[in-house]
């Protein structure tokens, strides 16, 4: 590969990606918008986020998103989870499944357990007919129409989207609940976030 192809390459996948995530949100419904933001403004318990391989790297981007924003989350390994750590789920709980199949063994094992203890089951995935789609209680669909690595395969664009889209929750839930800076400098007094809280600046 040439200097002057690897530039286009890099290029060519920064543009699809972002361009996946802006089909990705005409995609969304809106009645699945008001459902989600709505669903966790609601929540009495915690919000507990699942997900295998790359999904599980952006569950726990979603857990810190939400913590953020002043809505207590864990994430919960699938691993750990049918070996006893199905035990920190509650009734009031809401249990987020995330999986770009919808499909993924892991994830399905813990749909039983969740239906048990009552706790309120949000999948997100980009197919509808999937095991955690038709078990969810509430639904986020999502859709890329290709990656941008040579076999189709890497989770790059579609888990941006995933991403993208609980920002944008996140974001919608401060706003729904009146979310003040003042809160956010209690649970960020460092960095130069904290820092920012704490002075006053904008």
């Amino acid at each position: 590969m040439t200097d002057e192809k690897m530039i286009q390459e890099f290029r060519r996948v920064m543009r699809e990606e972002a361009e996946a995530v802006l089909r990705a949100a005409e995609y969304i419904s809106d009645g699945a918008v008001v459902e989600v933001v709505r669903l966790l403004s609601a929540c009495k318990g915690r919000v507990v986020v699942s997900g295998c391989g790359t999904s599980g790297v952006a569950a726990r981007k979603i857990v810190h998103e939400l913590c953020c924003v002043g809505c207590p989350a864990s994430f919960l390994s699938p691993a750990d989870a049918v070996h006893g750590g199905m035990g920190v789920l509650r009734a009031e709980d809401v249990l987020i499944l995330v999986s770009k199949g919808g499909s993924t063994r892991e994830l399905v094992t813990l749909i039983p357990g969740c239906k048990a203890i009552g706790a309120t089951l949000l999948a997100v995935t980009e197919n509808a007919q999937s095991a955690i789609a038709t078990a969810a209680d509430a639904v986020l669909l999502l859709h890329t129409a290709s990656e941008p690595d040579p076999f189709n395969m890497l989770a790059t664009a579609s888990i941006l989207s995933v991403i993208a889209a609980f920002d944008a929750v996140c974001i919608c839930l401060m706003q729904l609940r009146g979310y003040r800076k003042e809160q956010f400098a209690v649970i960020h007094p460092s960095g130069a976030v904290g820092e920012r809280l704490l002075s006053g600046k904008e």
